[in-house]
């Protein structure tokens, strides 16, 4: 028998999955990187990455648990031999010279102001890495002591006076006269600031004479 003829022999290609994307709608644009970190949190990251090594080349080595004040003393005194800032014993004749005409050899340590702000970084980066901050070594009172004293000592090297800022005192005088025949009276405010950034205040009134005449004068005076 023949066979048969005329029809198409059937396909062996399967159509094209559908696409996602509707036509002629360009793709979706990738997420934004995310921004840079500061400088500040860029330095943070390396003072506790130096930290940190420096504690597993400890000998014997240290956790992270078991460092102290003491081990965080000895972290800045490691760190005297990178310093770049000249501090003059007390037999060098450039002792308390803030513009020594010559060179000399007296060493070259961290100045007071780096190892301070040093300081501040690592004690964030301490609780920022599951530290709790009553056991901050960073914030113990012997790395506070150790600090004033290099700062003290510095300034007498180097003849560079820290002194602490000094305070504005703010005097208020309101002087209010009633046309009462009452007794008068004069309130007198003054106000300091303290080191924290607020105010140390006092209050007192004066008597004045009677007066007919009603005035007001407000007199500030900073001294």
């Amino acid at each position: 028998m023949d066979s048969l003829s005329g029809g198409a022999p059937p396909s062996s290609s399967q159509p094209p999955p559908p696409s996602s994307q509707p036509e002629g709608s360009s793709p979706a644009p990738p997420p934004p990187p995310p921004p840079p970190p500061s400088r500040y949190e860029s330095q943070k990251r390396r003072d506790w990455n130096t930290f940190y090594q420096y504690l597993q080349n400890h000998k014997p080595p240290l956790t992270l648990a078991r460092c102290s004040g003491a081990h965080v003393i000895e972290f800045l005194k490691y760190l005297d031999q990178f310093g770049k800032t000249k501090v003059h014993i007390a037999g060098c004749p450039h002792f308390g010279h803030p513009n020594p005409p010559a060179p000399c050899a007296c060493p070259l340590k961290q100045a007071w102001g780096s190892l301070d702000a040093l300081i501040g970084r690592l004690r964030a980066a301490y609780e920022e890495n599951g530290g709790r901050p009553e056991s901050n070594p960073f914030g113990a009172k012997a790395v506070r002591i150790y600090l004033r004293e290099v700062k003290e000592g510095q300034g007498k090297a180097r003849g560079i006076p820290y002194e602490k800022k000094k305070r504005k005192r703010t005097t208020t005088k309101i002087s209010s006269v009633s046309n009462t025949g009452d007794e008068n009276n004069t309130l007198i405010v003054s106000l300091t600031t303290n080191n924290d950034g607020g105010f140390d205040g006092s209050a007192g009134f004066s008597n004045l004479t009677p007066s007919t005449t009603s005035t007001t004068n407000v007199t500030t005076t900073t001294i």
